[in-house]
């Protein structure tokens, strides 16, 4: 069965975290897409313990490598111009991350390339966008982060911001926008013929992650400050640190489910306030020492059967092998090299007629496609080998 973007195409350009993530997301769900890299430069994620036994790939490389065909091109060199024009007669999707001008020194901006094929979607996807004071600047995510607004009121009073394990603006705010936009403008170009640039900020990102914080501020100009907030520690609303030095999260604002938690923790008149009380600071301490009065598995007993929006802070062990994992499918079999099976993450996105699908991890540069992929554009063998020999392929 076809998946849900089956007959797109994409060329890829990207590298690192953010645009391959984009891309994985977009090859699980059916398109076809053939990600282009140096054949000397390898991406950083390439070197990214652990490795796979039995295969020169990184764990991380081969989750976003996966479905994806290889292609090594010198874009320096002036022939691969060529190749590129030559593919965009079927890959007309193209994504790019590098800094802005690049593209154009190459000879592989939008205006060039829409020059050759005036269908082509063209994504550029940068820490700080393609105009303003910051375009040239180097970043990641953690800066991103920091300019956006949201770590001066993350984390706690005494201690500051506080990192996160992940990468939000990488992928909450550059791969999904990525993603966003380009199946965006497939819409467009479908009712209207026309491709289009697409330019995405991770930085931009961010600032509109700001949902509640910046809508208020920019009615009442109040900076939101750390622990004064419903959801950032002001209120109840928290992790608290069980006996056995593990935690738990509750998130029940509303009545009902704020009222539940009270009941549980043998504490029913702190539901008169709410889960912002007045004095928060002096209640919240008393909740901390109830909490730290039991394991986490007694509150999870406790919990269990109550509807509190009360739930444990489970390891990453705890996760992927828990039930909701396997009863979700959020771990699949994906074949690798001499038919191996490499467990990944699966792809969140639940289709009912059109399933994701899971048909090779990533490929290492070494079993690259570019011959194939060459010989389908009408290059001979021996042309093909001249072309290795002479640089164009590193």
């Amino acid at each position: 069965m076809a998946g849900a973007l089956a007959g797109l195409k994409v060329l890829d350009f990207t590298t690192l975290l953010p645009g391959p993530y984009a891309t994985m997301y977009l090859a699980d769900m059916g398109a076809d897409v053939l990600r282009i890299i140096s054949g000397s430069r390898p991406d950083v994620m390439d070197f990214l313990p652990p490795f796979i036994p039995g295969t020169k790939l990184s764990a991380v490389s081969a989750l976003l490598g996966r479905n994806k065909k290889v292609m090594t091109l010198n874009l320096k060199d002036p022939r691969a111009v060529k190749v590129i024009h030559q593919l965009l007669a079927e890959y007309d999707i193209v994504i790019e991350q590098f800094r802005p001008g690049v593209m154009a020194k190459l000879k592989l901006d939008y205006q060039s390339l829409k020059a050759v094929n005036p269908r082509v979607i063209y994504c550029s996807l940068t820490g700080y966008g393609q105009t303003g004071p910051m375009r040239d600047r180097a970043g990641h995510d953690i800066n991103y982060i920091a300019l956006s607004g949201v770590a001066s009121y993350s984390g706690k009073k005494d201690s500051g911001p506080a990192l996160m394990g992940i990468q939000v603006a990488d992928v909450a705010s550059g791969s999904n926008n990525a993603i966003i936009g380009i199946l965006a403008a497939v819409i467009y170009r479908q009712n209207t013929g026309k491709g289009q640039y697409i330019d995405i900020s991770m930085t931009d990102g961010m600032i509109a992650l700001n949902a509640m914080q910046g809508a208020a501020f920019l009615v009442d100009g109040k900076e939101p400050e750390r622990e004064e907030t419903l959801v950032n520690g002001g209120s109840l609303y928290d992790y608290y640190e069980t006996k056995d030095g593990r935690y738990v999260s509750f998130g029940g604002v509303e009545p009902q489910f704020f009222n539940a938690f009270c009941q549980t923790i043998g504490r029913p008149d702190l539901a008169a306030e709410g889960v912002a009380p007045k004095e928060c600071a002096k209640i919240k301490e008393e909740v901390r020492e109830i909490i730290k009065a039991k394991t986490l598995d007694e509150w999870v007993t406790l919990f269990n059967t109550t509807d509190a929006c009360f739930e444990p802070v489970l390891t990453l062990s705890e996760v992927l092998g828990g039930r909701l994992v396997q009863e979700r499918g959020m771990v699949v079999d994906v074949p690798g090299p001499g038919g191996i099976k490499v467990k990944q993450i699966a792809n969140p996105i639940r289709f009912s007629d059109s399933p994701t699908e899971y048909r090779h991890i990533g490929i290492p540069v070494t079993e690259a496609n570019t011959k194939d992929i060459m010989m389908s554009l009408g290059y001979t063998e021996a042309e093909i080998e001249e072309f290795a020999k002479t640089g164009l392929f590193k």
